[in-house]
């Protein structure tokens, strides 16, 4: 059982405590969520999107009565079903990414009428950003939207799409052309049986997850498909991330505790020259490691996700911390694990060797490493009056 004396702390209200116990017993009785798409990867997100749509927790990746998204709650989801499956997160995360910008920016009209598919699990929605040429660099990018009579036409290839292949919506940037750069994009949502739009291919990975390369050729959507105004498509997309890169990190802290919990159980367990693995210091260092690198984390995680909940509007540096250093760092601590089980450890499909594969991707999407340290130091310098 992870440790769960965090929720004592004063990020949270009663009800993320009550919340969370409520997901945790649900998670443990249902075997849903430890699917792993190893042999039937669209099968398994289906089981596991009825699963999690069945029991009312697809709620919290689209706003509440209020129109708030709750990020402390996005982040206890995402790390509580990360522990049991890399899959089970995912799904539940691309729910709530591939229809945050809706979310968040959407009007009264397009949320009544694309959200309660995606909280009923009868619509599975993407988020279409990255490129062959622009990944990191999203200005870069250049699928193309023209405007035709009342609606618009999509040109262009969008790859490493989460749930590319599956999704019955996806959320699209394109170019616009109200101005250079990150000033000229806009957002769309196209359903996935569009004329015009396609798949090119599905992308394997080393854990298995839905990801593909798609395509636009003469794509025509009509004129309500606009989320925002031509030009914001760039800001909504920053301002999205900047909620959901606290959950990724979330999730990275669920992959940590669970490599804590398997390698400390370990060592307690397994007796070499004569006494209990933890009887060496050697070992007890590792696990102190690991259990500092968990707590820092979830401080950086559920501070970011606590700002934005206080209201702040942007929640950029401290987002960014979160991502980079829970990622990183469960990295790290996953390594630990792996070691500390010898040889059982890269048995393939051993708990710490499947968290060894999953865990690699969360460095690199929703921005790598690399881009975290860019733009922490952008907002600390311009907090300072620099760049």
């Amino acid at each position: 059982m992870a440790d769960r004396s965090f929720l004592d702390w004063p990020f949270f209200d009663d009800r993320h405590r009550a919340f969370a116990a409520d997901l945790e017993a649900w998670a443990d009785r249902t075997d849903a969520v430890n699917l792993h798409g190893d042999h039937d990867l669209d099968g398994d997100c289906r089981t596991i999107l009825k699963a999690l749509a069945d029991g009312g927790w697809l709620n919290n990746a689209v706003p509440d009565a209020d129109g708030r998204l709750d990020v402390r709650t996005l982040c206890l989801t995402r790390e509580t079903l990360a522990r049991r499956s890399g899959l089970a997160d995912f799904v539940f995360a691309m729910q709530g990414l591939g229809s945050g910008p809706i979310s968040l920016f959407g009007t009264d009209e397009q949320k009544a009428r694309w959200l309660p598919g995606v909280a009923a699990g009868q619509t599975i929605a993407a988020f279409a950003l990255s490129e062959p040429d622009a990944g990191s660099d999203v200005a870069a990018l250049s699928t193309s939207a023209r405007r035709d009579g009342d609606g618009w036409v999509l040109d262009g290839t969008k790859t490493f799409i989460s749930n590319g292949g599956l999704a019955d919506r996806y959320t699209v940037f394109a170019r616009t052309g109200e101005g250079v750069g990150a000033k000229g994009i806009s957002a769309f949502v196209v359903d996935a049986d569009t004329p015009g739009f396609g798949i090119v291919e599905r992308i394997p990975l080393m854990a298995a997850h839905p990801l593909a390369t798609i395509r636009f050729d003469a794509c025509r959507i009509d004129g309500d498909r606009i989320l925002g105004a031509p030009g914001d498509g760039f800001r909504i997309a920053m301002a999205t991330l900047d909620v959901f890169r606290s959950t990724v990190a979330a999730a990275a802290l669920g992959f940590s505790r669970r490599a804590f919990d398997e390698a400390a159980s370990r060592t307690l367990a397994r007796k070499l020259f004569g006494a209990p693995m933890s009887d060496l210091q050697l070992v007890q260092a590792s696990l102190a490691e690991m259990a500092l690198k968990i707590d820092a984390s979830a401080l950086l995680i559920y501070r970011a996700a606590w700002l934005k909940d206080q209201g702040a509007p942007r929640v950029t540096r401290e987002a960014a911390m979160a991502k980079l250093y829970a990622t990183d760092e469960a990295q790290v601590v996953i390594d630990q694990a792996v070691q500390l089980f010898g040889g059982l450890g890269v048995v393939s499909g051993h708990p710490v060797e499947r968290l060894y594969r999953e865990i690699r991707a969360l460095r690199i999407y929703e921005g790598a490493s690399e881009v975290q340290k860019i733009v922490i130091a952008r907002q600390v310098l311009a907090g300072l009056g620099g760049a």
